[in-house]
């Protein structure tokens, strides 16, 4: 039987069709409602891609929202999870690009092969090592992680009592928040030192995955809930850091409080110190313009993304109370001891931030040698650890670690209880 000629054009239509829409998997993701679209020789598609890291237990999932300019130029935006992080610097060239979060000093380095983006994920750490990630990424507009596999078979939504094992069997307390919707889960983990902040990820039968690129962080965690209902994971950050984890459910689990681990030694009722500004100008809490005023002295870095979620609401905070007899000052520890070096990366921190509170370079980003630059403290246990000084120059109390907005709730008492600590303060 002869075929009609208006059934063969349809026919060649649909398959033209089932042709131009090809799933984009990465490495050993599935992906969910995805849309293919031909990339232009030389140019690179603008809307989302969907990235992984690869790190020595899997893959770190995450997104790219690359724009185009007016003039030509290309801007991006780094997705992970619920944040939204401008990526500083887009350089493309040819069949290359490159991706630089200044902020941080880590960078993206890929090239575009058969519509692929294939390369490295830099990060930068202490002393300026490198660790290097194999980076992948494909074009998927309305794109969706998802590990794939089995329905879930479990919820793990609530709060966790966990703990992180290093190799050398040297154990950490921490609380696991976790909200899951279906196979879809996002959480954070709090810890003495501050939260792990936005982590997102997927579930698969009685396993899940979660993982964060932040700029700074290259994190992924892989975990099941066992028989007996407590959980079995393993944690990877970079290119080789590890550790187990356990966690047990307790809508209890609670942190040591956090203003009674860092203290002023005995003898002690200040907290004095003398570095120089951004303009190379020195400057110590006995200058004039803190006279009479509540201080609030931070220990921070600029490779730290805690500290970023404290600069911001700190800026804030500073801009609307600076009125009221209420000064910041951030005593930057980086990860150089290149002083210039330094100074770029926290005026780069600044301008992120658009702080005008102030700011000084400290020293070296190492705990121990940062408690030589402040003996009167117990010890520098956690970049941020904030200090709140009274309008008579005494130290009245001092909060270690932060937390962020990652961690929803918590977050939000946080705000309330500095406020009104800060009240009081000023009320005195």
């Amino acid at each position: 039987m002869r075929t009609p000629a208006w059934t063969i054009v349809v026919l060649v239509l649909v398959a033209a069709l089932w042709v131009g829409v090809v799933p984009a998997c990465s490495d050993k993701t599935a992906q969910k409602q995805t849309t293919s679209t031909r990339l232009v020789p030389g140019e690179f598609q603008t809307g989302r891609w969907a990235a992984t890291a690869s790190v020595p237990g899997g893959y770190i999932q995450f997104h790219i929202d690359l724009t185009r300019g007016d003039d030509g130029g290309y801007g991006a935006v780094l997705v992970n999870g619920k944040e939204r992080i401008v990526i500083g610097e887009v350089t493309a060239k040819g069949s290359s690009i490159r991706l630089f979060l200044p902020a941080f000093n880590s960078r993206i380095e890929a090239e575009l092969v058969g519509g692929v983006l294939e390369g490295n994920l830099v990060l930068t750490k202490p002393g300026g090592v490198e660790q290097t990630l194999p980076f992948r990424a494909e074009y998927a507009q309305g794109y969706t992680f998802s590990v794939g596999g089995a329905d879930p078979e479990i919820d793990v939504t609530g709060r966790w009592d966990v703990t992180f094992t290093q190799e050398n069997g040297e154990e950490t307390k921490a609380v696991g928040e976790f909200y899951q919707d279906g196979d879809k889960l996002d959480g954070t983990f709090l810890n003495p030192t501050g939260d792990y902040r936005y982590l997102s990820g997927s579930v698969t039968g009685r396993s899940f995955e979660l993982s964060c690129f932040d700029g700074s962080h290259a994190f992924l965690f892989k975990a099941a809930l066992t028989q007996d209902r407590t959980i079995d994971g393993d944690f990877w950050s970079g290119s080789h850091w590890h550790e187990r984890w356990t966690a047990r459910r307790d809508d209890t689990a609670a942190l040591p409080d956090p203003y009674q681990v860092t203290w002023l030694v005995e003898g002690h009722d200040r907290i004095d110190f003398r570095f120089r500004d951004l303009d190379g100008k020195p400057v110590s809490l006995d200058d004039k313009r803190f006279e009479d005023k509540v201080v609030i002295v931070v220990l921070a870095g600029s490779y730290c993304p805690n500290c970023h979620d404290e600069a911001a609401f700190l800026t804030e905070y500073y801009n609307k109370n600076k009125d009221r007899g209420v000064e910041i000052v951030g005593l930057m520890y980086e990860h150089t001891r290149d002083e210039a070096a330094a100074v770029r990366q926290i005026e780069r921190f600044q301008k992120k931030h658009n702080i005008n509170f102030t700011l000084l370079y400290a020293g070296y980003s190492d705990t121990k040698e940062a408690h030589k630059t402040l003996p009167m403290l117990n010890h520098v246990l956690s970049y941020p650890t904030t200090i709140f000084v009274d309008r008579t120059g005494k130290v009245a109390r001092i909060y270690t670690g932060f937390t962020g907005p990652g961690t929803g709730s918590h977050y939000e008492a946080f705000k309330r209880e500095f406020g009104d600590y800060v009240d009081t303060l000023l009320a005195q």
